[in-house]
């Protein structure tokens, strides 16, 4: 099928192209120059919002690249729990990046258009790395399981090869079926609006502004939001009532609060990326009056606070990485202070 680029006005005007969509749009696929992004448009204190966002996205580089630097440099470190640490780091700081930016530069230039290609790999990127935030926080939690439920096994079955290949498969699957669901989106032909009313380019928004048959892509978004949001929670419960198991069966009370006390991080981490999310929903399935741009500001806020929280949690919670984080800034301090000394000298 052909491919029709035209100008956003000429595209928006010509009633050529609106007959196009309405009778021929099986031979026809019309793809607009870009779309807009319209989702904020409406709150009135949008300037304060968005420079919470900008430093948002600077706690996120700069905490997620300390918590990566540290685990990187620290042979001892090198565990299975702190390789899962260190996906998540990645995923992290690649999902704020694949929004925040975008953003920021709507507001302070006031440009909302986005190019077709790149609302595209937008989409892709994104929901990839949200699918993979997912499955993140369900390979910790498989971690956990390991080391509370199978201490003894753990050393020969929860490897440092075994998790590596864990993270490759969750990577693996995410990317190529994000990239299937994402290049349906060029078999739509779009011929009247190309508003999108959303923080980004979002998937549903974008296919509602279809005018031929998008069930397919409405089919594919259900499906894989249901399969790369229950399956990871659901393993995620399993893992904890599993835990939860152990830790009664367990004949000292200090070793099962120990125990436990290793869960607490990734539990703080599992309740800040699942609970807006699922609220959020519920919320927009229960009561049917919700405002749009409500739901607009809490996804963006669901979206971008997890990537600035998550690293936090980790450096403040995590013993180990706690103490080389100190130690990191000792070292800077103390060079710091050499080099004043050698100056003054």
């Amino acid at each position: 099928s052909p491919e029709i680029s035209l100008s956003p006005s000429h595209w928006l005007r010509s009633p050529t192209m609106l007959f196009l969509s309405t009778v021929s749009n099986d031979s026809l696929i019309i793809h607009p120059p870009g779309f807009y992004i319209i989702g904020f448009e409406t709150f009135p204190y949008i300037s304060v919002y968005f420079i919470f966002l900008t430093f948002v996205y600077v706690v996120t580089l700069l905490f997620n690249g300390l918590l990566i630097y540290v685990i990187a440099f620290n042979p001892c470190l090198h565990t299975p729990k702190f390789l899962a640490v260190v996906n998540l780091a990645v995923i992290d700081i690649v999902l704020n990046s694949s929004t925040i930016p975008s953003m920021i530069k709507m507001f302070l230039l006031k440009d909302n258009f986005v190019p077709f290609s790149l609302c595209l790999l937008q989409m892709y990127v994104y929901y990839s790395f949200a699918s993979l935030e997912s499955y993140a926080l369900a390979i910790l939690a498989y971690d956990r399981l390991m080391a509370i439920c199978f201490p003894l096994r753990q050393m020969s079955v929860n490897t440092l090869w075994s998790m590596s290949c864990i993270i490759i498969l969750t990577w693996s699957y995410t990317l190529g079926v994000i990239a299937f669901a994402t290049g349906i989106m060029t078999r739509l032909s779009f011929c009247s609006s190309d508003r999108v009313f959303s923080y980004f380019c979002d998937y549903a928004p974008v296919f509602r502004l279809a005018c031929n048959d998008h069930s397919l892509q409405w089919t594919v978004s259900s499906t894989l939001s249901m399969v790369n949001l229950i399956c990871p929670f659901t393993l995620i419960v399993v893992s904890y009532v599993s835990i939860l198991v152990t830790v009664f069966r367990m004949k000292s009370v200090s070793s099962g609060v120990k125990a436990l006390a290793t869960c607490v991080e990734h539990l703080v981490l599992v309740t800040v990326f699942y609970l807006p999310i699922f609220s959020i929903f519920l919320v927009g399935f229960y009561v049917r009056s919700v405002d749009r741009g409500q739901r607009v500001l809490s996804l963006s806020l669901a979206s971008c606070i997890p990537p600035c929280i998550n690293p936090i949690v980790y450096s403040l919670k995590t013993k180990e990485i706690k103490i080389r984080v100190v130690v990191l800034l000792r070292k800077n301090k103390i060079g710091l202070i050499k080099k004043q000394q050698l100056n003054r000298g």
